[in-house]
């Protein structure tokens, strides 16, 4: 992508995670793992009906962070782990100033251990 590209594709996913429920759905589905939830177990653990649920998960999917697999009648939702991986970088890319130093901390902030997740 190029930086323009992806300037109006990282508006795009941030405007999507700019409202609570989605926000709150796309960090279950992070949590999930590669294996997702399907969309009623969504719905049923954010306590939102199902149509809303499937708008937000529309929304999520519209803005390429989240995606969706139909498996029979039900709907397989899971996070687009390549897609957060480009949108962080994309945020984080000009921390450092060419001064690596300056972000050290921030990757040494990160604690992808299972027991610092489940806290989060």
């Amino acid at each position: 992508m190029d930086d323009l590209t992806m300037q109006v594709w990282a508006v795009e996913a941030l405007g999507a995670l700019a409202h609570e429920t989605r926000l709150s759905v796309f960090r279950m589905l992070v949590k999930a793992g590669p294996e997702g939830m399907i969309a009623g177990a969504i719905a049923e653990h954010q306590a939102v009906p199902p149509s809303t649920m499937s708008h937000h998960l529309a929304i999520l999917e519209r803005a390429g962070i989240v995606q969706s697999e139909r498996e029979s009648r039900l709907i397989h939702y899971r996070a687009d782990y390549p897609a957060m991986r480009r949108l962080l970088m994309f945020l984080i890319q000009d921390c450092c100033q060419g001064v690596p130093e300056m972000c050290g901390d921030l990757i040494a902030a990160l604690h992808c251990s299972p027991s610092q997740s489940q806290g989060a």
